[in-house]
């Protein structure tokens, strides 16, 4: 008979059999504590998402202002703000400004309304929505009037929309004024030259690219341009006429998109007084109480807004405009 032989893949026996056990013993260990470990790190994965989740819920109610939920039980000067920039969007929309108004002009305990502006300007379109919804608000609560008051600046569109109050108040030293429309950009057209580039453009209308920076601007177009600037611009001075009447000074430069501090504002009959909101509310309303209807945006609006206002800018920049501005 032929010698038995142990099978190659056989355990090991005597001490090197025990050692091979003791190496599987530690490997399937350290496989139980892997897995363990694993199913810990989601667990805390996910009560971490869950605490973030409750946090951002908590800073939302915190931060969010319902102004449909306002109210008083006592008479209150309502405070609405428009700050920053006129666009469509952000803190100083149209929408926002205009849900602020609405619901400040329809509380019942609402004496006057004080509309604090701190704006350089911004869309023509967003300002004239803001000063048409004043000029109906102050028609359909005549017995409510509305001040605006200029804190740091009140230019532009920012003046625009003051201009449609009963009375603008602002600081001695606030910039008002400005009232014009703006529109730049670049032109590469020599660089690119320079440069050997080459620009492909396709369009389906003659005058469809005639702000696009790499081409020349041809008379034609730059009348049309300026031709619609100077439209706006008329729009923006009857609007302000309108609003302001014979309290403007006959000074030709008013229209003329410069600005003045508030003191001088004042001799032109930009405004009609030097103060402040509590000022307004103390000495010219005669209700000290103020309550804010100002709309807030939630972090997460806000982090939107500023990544879309950034991504903007950045896109209008590479093409060479920002559109029409009321600066």
């Amino acid at each position: 008979m032929d010698k038995w032989r142990e099978p190659e893949n056989a355990m090991p026996a005597g001490e090197d059999g025990k050692a091979w056990k003791l190496l599987e013993s530690l490997a399937m260990s350290s496989l139980k504590e892997q897995r363990r470990a694993r199913r810990w790190g989601i667990f805390f994965k996910l009560l971490t998402f869950v605490w973030l989740f409750l946090m951002a819920g908590l800073v939302y109610k915190s931060v969010i202002v319902d102004v449909a939920a306002v109210s008083s039980s006592g008479a209150h000067t309502a405070l609405v703000e428009l700050n920053g920039v006129i666009g469509e969007g952000g803190e100083a929309s149209a929408d926002n400004v205009v849900t602020g108004l609405r619901a400040a002009f329809e509380d019942k305990g609402t004496r006057a309304v004080v509309l604090r502006i701190n704006s350089p300007g911004g869309s023509p379109v967003q300002s004239g929505y803001i000063y048409d919804e004043i000029v109906r608000l102050r028609k359909l609560y005549p017995e409510t009037p509305l001040y605006s008051v200029i804190t740091d600046m009140g230019a532009s569109g920012g003046y625009y929309v003051a201009s449609a109050a009963d009375a603008i108040y602002a600081n001695k030293a606030s910039l008002v004024g400005s009232i014009g429309v703006i529109s730049s950009g670049f032109g590469f057209v020599e660089a690119i030259e320079r440069l050997g580039i080459t620009r492909r453009t396709y369009t389906a209308g003659e005058h469809k690219a005639f702000m696009d920076p790499f081409q020349p601007m041809d008379k034609e177009v730059t009348g049309h341009w300026q031709a619609s600037l100077d439209t706006i611009h008329q729009q923006f001075i009857d609007s302000v006429k309108h609003g302001r009447g014979d309290r403007l000074a006959n000074d030709p430069d008013i229209f003329s998109g410069m600005v003045w501090t508030g003191e001088k504002a004042r001799e032109l009959g930009l405004v009609d007084g030097l103060g402040s909101t509590g000022y307004v509310a103390r000495e010219v309303i005669g209700e000290e109480n103020i309550m804010d209807f100002t709309p807030r945006l939630t972090p997460l609006e806000r982090f939107a807004r500023d990544f879309g206002v950034g991504a903007t800018r950045v896109m209008l920049s590479v093409m060479g405009g920002n559109g029409l501005q009321l600066r």
